[in-house]
């Protein structure tokens, strides 16, 4: 298959998240010092760990989504049977990189949606704002924004989708569009995230978050990091 559009992921970066087209991509993924990455291939988180494997393809059926994540020291360079940039995007974790990055203001949420009272702290940054109970989290989320990938040594965590239909990362697999009520059981040490794919700037992701073991701001080991998510 002739190889004809390519793209270099630097290291800490990602590509787009887009979902194909009608035809079959072919991705072919190499580094020059053996392959560290993570492919979003459909409902799949895939991690490719290989020292000795400097070049690898992946195949993306259509109408799949799929995404790639360079965790390595160095560059990663990808080469696609078609122009990925024609395929749908649903995603871009840099739309806003250079842009002023300005925490969010829990009054304008009270405007449009209701906090119960009872909140003993608040966290507010400029892609997202927590407001903290005694028992749980209440996480609003920017329409095209996402957090960090991450996960926690000292916690496992409860979620409950609110709001604004996440694609949400759990594990190894992930889950598109998800309705309102939903939950997830997110254990000690698994990789975990939320993307707000909305482009309305009214349709914030709303999350229940709970949690048990110790909770502490502090235990949070980011494996990916657009724009510097803290």
């Amino acid at each position: 298959m002739k190889m004809n559009f390519r793209e270099t992921i630097s290291r800490g970066y990602s590509s787009i998240l887009r979902k194909n087209g009608s035809e079959t991509l072919q991705m072919d993924i190499l580094q020059k010092k053996g392959v560290n990455c993570y492919v979003i291939n459909g409902e799949e988180l895939i991690k490719f760990e290989v020292k000795d494997v400097l070049y690898f393809t992946i195949t993306i059926n259509p109408k799949t989504y799929y995404m790639i994540f360079n965790i390595s020291n160095s560059d990663l360079v990808v080469t696609y049977s078609h122009d990925p940039s024609l395929d749908k995007e649903i995603y871009d974790p840099y739309k806003y990189e250079h842009s002023d990055k300005v925490d969010i203001n829990p009054e304008e949420l009270k405007k449009f949606f209701k906090i119960p009272d009872g909140y003993v702290d608040t966290l507010p940054k400029w892609y997202s704002f927590k407001f903290t109970y005694e028992k749980y989290n209440l996480i609003f989320i920017k329409p095209n924004m996402g957090i960090s990938w991450q996960r926690h040594e000292k916690r496992n965590e409860f979620w409950e989708i609110l709001g604004g239909n996440p694609i949400i990362i759990n594990k190894n697999k992930v889950h598109y569009f998800v309705k309102d009520h939903k939950k997830f059981e997110i254990p000690i040490g698994t990789i975990h995230s939320v993307i707000n794919p909305n482009r309305n700037k009214d349709e914030w992701v709303i999350i229940r978050e709970s949690w048990n073991g110790d909770f502490d701001e502090m235990d949070i080991e980011r494996i990916f990091n657009p724009n510097q998510y803290f």
